[in-house]
């Protein structure tokens, strides 16, 4: 057994790295792909003038319950050393609200994470919805299953150079849990909270079903889902989750872009000249389950526009 074992040990081909000896990017990469999978914290705050911030972390973890302390790391760009709204509020308004992930809104959170101006509220980007706090003054995301309420007693710096974490020492001071996740005796359900953690590259984990990839939202700015028509968001078959892939697009299609896609798809032509709009829904469907973010948009267009309703382009 022990040869067995060791000729086994002796087969495995490995590369060894000291950490100062590689660029911060590729060790961050490697962290996040051996070191998974991690919770996420939500974590909204906001600035001296009221501005809310809200953005995702999955340097996040709980590290006791007396007194209750969970603690997030808010990292310095490795691209230019800059730090993140987050960081700079928690500094001067130094209170935190936590809020747990689950499946229903990981498209939403990915959003969030968009780098939108110091101005934006990742709120309103997000179409998420915001929720005041009984005893601190960040708001809460009502979307999510469990909210904690935080007093940020510590910051500490972990260094001064790009990919350095900070940590966020947050003292839970209230928390508030959605009914539909609590189980016969009010304890969190695990299948019910349907929570997600973040692995590396683009992939996530969920609870009980296995990893899923969200793709990394744009490097410039989506359009966010405060700027989805109307007449789109309100359609009863979109998620929270469609929403936010529908707002992680730079420019929605315009009328030049429909016209190529209607001619270059003989069936959607065919359904449009047939009016039939539950069939332009289910194609909407499939093309939101396989990512195909710019046809889903092009068809709801298409759709909307059957339905009656036009936009300017």
């Amino acid at each position: 057994m022990e040869h067995n074992l060791h000729t086994f040990v002796m087969m495995q081909k490995a590369i060894s790295i000291i950490p100062s000896e590689i660029a911060t990017g590729k060790l961050h990469s490697y962290l996040l792909g051996a070191v998974g999978p991690r919770p996420i914290a939500f974590a909204s705050t906001i600035d001296e003038r009221g501005i809310p911030n809200l953005s995702p972390f999955s340097f996040f973890n709980v590290f006791s319950a007396n007194p209750p302390i969970l603690i997030f790391s808010p990292a310095r760009r490795v691209r230019n050393n800059t730090t993140k709204h987050t960081l700079d509020n928690v500094l001067k308004i130094k209170e935190v609200v936590i809020n747990i992930v689950n499946y229903e809104l990981v498209q939403q959170m990915s959003l969030t994470s968009t780098e939108y101006g110091e101005k934006e509220n990742e709120f309103i980007k997000a179409g998420l919805t915001m929720l005041d706090s009984d005893l601190v003054r960040p708001y809460r995301v009502a979307e999510s299953p469990v909210q904690f309420e935080c007093k940020v007693t510590k910051v500490e710096a972990l260094g001064k150079e790009g990919g350095a974490g900070n940590l966020v020492f947050s003292e839970v001071v209230k928390m508030h849990l959605h009914e539909t996740i609590l189980d016969e005796n009010g304890l969190i359900d695990q299948f019910k909270i349907d929570q997600v953690a973040r692995m590396g590259g683009n992939w996530y984990s969920r609870a009980n079903k296995g990893m899923f990839e969200v793709p990394k939202p744009l490097s410039g700015l989506g359009i966010g889902v405060d700027n989805i028509p109307e007449e789109i968001k309100s359609l009863k078959m979109l998620s929270g989750n469609d929403l936010g892939l529908l707002g992680n697009i730079e420019k929605i299609p315009d009328k030049k872009d429909i016209e190529e896609f209607l001619d270059a798809n003989d069936q959607i032509r065919s359904i449009v000249k047939n009016k039939d709009s539950g069939e332009l829904l289910k194609i909407i469907r499939e093309y939101l389950d396989n990512n195909k973010i710019l046809s889903a948009w092009k068809v709801l267009l298409i759709n909307s526009k059957l339905n009656g309703n036009t936009r300017k382009n």
